[in-house]
């Protein structure tokens, strides 16, 4: 006799509980409340009991804070290491290069929170009013926040599950006092795992403008980004485009390029033909982008005559190209 087994229903990723545990069978399951996984989680009760789900306490809150944020965009990757924090960063910097705009930047890289150093703010705290937190600020237009701010050194590491991670991200959207922004621009870590549904579920009334994925050049992190789209397609997030990072090495002297991380299956501009999404640009290797990093300073406003500061303005362009600003 052969033994057959039915194949296992995935849970959808928006019916899972931001502080479930994992293996969550998802609240829309005939096994939910009664499977192994479900053992000592807080909702195990209400979701044996059939009865019908109830709120997050929390959106409401959400909504009334996102009320005055125009645009909320999505920095993705599923590979870690391709440059979404320092892209990020130079997004923020390009927007509020406007006077008249508002910007600001939430890392929920709760494990790996590098947005305060690439800034030069990762001496600062956080403070609290009577409004909510308060975003600690790169310059008059541009706001942070980043648990980096919370911890007692930058080699205090972050052990935190689940649950903890995503009570967090909560926080930073409802008890922040992000005033009105033109841009909200969300770093995320690598994957597509707590951090990211959490974000999706907690702004599903707000609304998610769009998504800007990152990678390099070669296969390895070609594959991981191929997850991150299909993430975005089943979450229901608009894909805005696809940047490349280090395509190519210039040389600070006589601003040459060469290939460091050969494209061997066609690189970003391939995968985004390959996927239907569009190629937004790609970013040369420059020395100085890891250097400007590390000093806490603008790449693009100390090297404006780098090919990747030529090219990061041409993508920042067409990003406001496609929201319609």
């Amino acid at each position: 006799m052969i033994a057959t087994q039915s194949a296992t229903r995935v849970p959808d990723p928006l019916s899972v509980p931001s502080n479930a545990p994992e293996h969550c069978p998802g609240t829309e399951s005939e096994f939910a409340g009664k499977s192994d996984a479900c053992a000592g989680c807080a909702n195990q009760e209400i979701c044996a009991s059939n009865l019908p789900a109830v709120p997050d306490p929390s959106l409401p809150l959400i909504k009334e804070r996102m009320t005055n944020v125009k645009r909320k965009i999505l920095v993705l990757s599923g590979k870690g290491g391709v440059g979404k924090s320092t892209f990020t960063a130079q997004l923020g910097w390009a927007f509020a290069a406007d006077n008249e705009t508002q910007a600001g930047i939430m890392d929920v890289d709760i494990c790996g929170p590098s947005i305060p150093t690439i800034l030069g703010i990762a001496s600062e705290q956080v403070h609290s009013s009577s409004s909510g937190w308060s975003p600690v600020y790169v310059q008059d237009n541009l706001g942070v926040m980043s648990v980096g701010f919370m911890l007692p050194s930058a080699r205090d590491a972050v052990m935190w599950r689940g649950p903890k991670k995503n009570g967090l991200i909560s926080q930073f959207l409802k008890d922040v006092d992000w005033g009105d922004l033109d841009y909200l621009v969300v770093d995320t870590p690598p994957g597509t795992s707590d951090e990211h549904l959490t974000i999706v579920q907690l702004l599903k009334e707000s609304g998610i403008d769009g998504a800007v994925l990152i990678t390099t050049p070669q296969e390895m992190a070609l594959q991981d980004v191929r997850r991150e789209i299909d993430f975005c397609r089943k979450v229901g997030i608009k894909i805005l485009g696809l940047v490349e990072n280090m395509s190519g090495f210039v040389c600070p002297n006589c601003k040459t390029e060469s290939q460091i991380f050969k494209p061997s299956t066609g690189g970003g501009k391939n995968l985004a033909h390959e996927t239907g999404i569009e190629f937004l640009g790609a970013v040369p290797l420059d020395p100085r982008i890891g250097m400007s990093a590390d000093y806490g300073v603008s790449f693009l406003d100390e090297y404006p005559d780098s090919p990747a500061t030529t090219a990061y303005l041409n993508i920042i362009d067409r990003i406001k190209i496609i929201l319609e600003d």
